[in-house]
């Protein structure tokens, strides 16, 4: 049993940080799911709540879980502008246009945090940050804890929303045919918007969860945008669940990875884990085998 704590202690801060690389890579899924849009800005928009989270605790002394109230739904207003005003324009041209679009604004918001906030790299100071709790024998910091439990409503509450509501079900059906979902009378453009907007919320929860655990810097978000990417691509693009999946093993292959051998060396252990999915299993782990004819 002594020599079984450590491994459970280090599968459980990977579950615990995977749980987060899922829920940046939940809204990546979605909206590819859903539009076909591969949204580069995405690690961009996970910046964005970091600072949103700094911001409301340096002025408002505001703390960072309780700033998810405002990040989310700010998020999500942003997301749905910006689909509108530019994504809808761009998503039934054939081509790469929409991929220099979110590129071309994820280079936007990355710079505007640069002049903003400057290169410094900032984090939040939580009195609770440092303190840890025992649970059937294992070791756990307590911000990590509440970081997996908003992170467990969060996705909860987007499984709750895609398949026992009816909003749910017309996403379900634009993603699997919007053609067909639009001769039945939903409205796929409406649909897009909200879709867009959830997968915006989402990442800006994310960093609004990282901002006490992580530094915050501004041109960080291609390397969240490299994560999602990884954690889609693991679970099958466009599979929800199987983005769930991806964040999950990501997440305890880099922390086993950097407990066991180096921990300079953490982010390749996923993306070595990421090549050799793609080897073996091209579709992902739970995406759907493509049947040659």
């Amino acid at each position: 049993m002594e020599g079984l704590a450590p491994f459970l202690q280090n599968l459980s801060g990977g579950l615990l940080i995977g749980g987060i690389y899922a829920l940046i890579g939940v809204g990546l899924s979605l909206i590819f799911g859903v539009m076909r849009v591969i949204n580069f800005a995405h690690g961009e928009f996970v910046m964005l709540g970091m600072y949103l989270a700094i911001v409301l605790f340096v002025q408002l002394g505001l703390d960072p879980y309780v700033s998810l109230l405002i990040a989310a739904p700010a998020g999500f207003l942003v997301g749905m502008v910006v689909q509108r005003l530019v994504i809808a324009r761009l998503v039934d041209i054939p081509g790469d246009s929409t991929l220099l679009v979110t590129l071309g604004l994820g280079l936007v918001i990355s710079n505007v945090l640069f002049l903003v906030f400057g290169a410094e790299p900032k984090s939040i100071y939580l009195p609770y940050a440092t303190r840890t709790v025992m649970l059937a024998g294992i070791r756990l910091p307590v911000a990590q804890l509440i970081a997996g439990g908003v992170t467990l409503v969060l996705i909860t509450g987007l499984w709750l929303l895609l398949t026992r509501t009816e909003l749910g079900r017309a996403v379900r059906a634009t993603a699997q045919n919007r053609l067909g979902a639009e001769l039945v009378g939903i409205d796929t453009p409406r649909i897009h918007a909200l879709v867009f907007g959830v997968g915006m919320a989402l990442a800006m929860a994310a960093g609004v969860i990282l901002a006490p655990l992580l530094f915050a810097i501004p041109t960080a978000g291609a390397s969240y945008t490299l994560k999602a990417f990884v954690v889609t691509v693991l679970g099958g693009l466009g599979s929800v669940p199987g983005a769930i999946g991806g964040g999950l093993l990501l997440g305890v292959v880099e922390f086993m990875g950097a407990s066991y051998l180096s921990s300079g060396y953490r982010d390749a252990y996923g993306l070595f884990a990421f090549l050799l999915v793609l080897l073996l299993r091209p579709e992902g782990l739970f995406g759907r085998t493509v049947k040659r004819v």
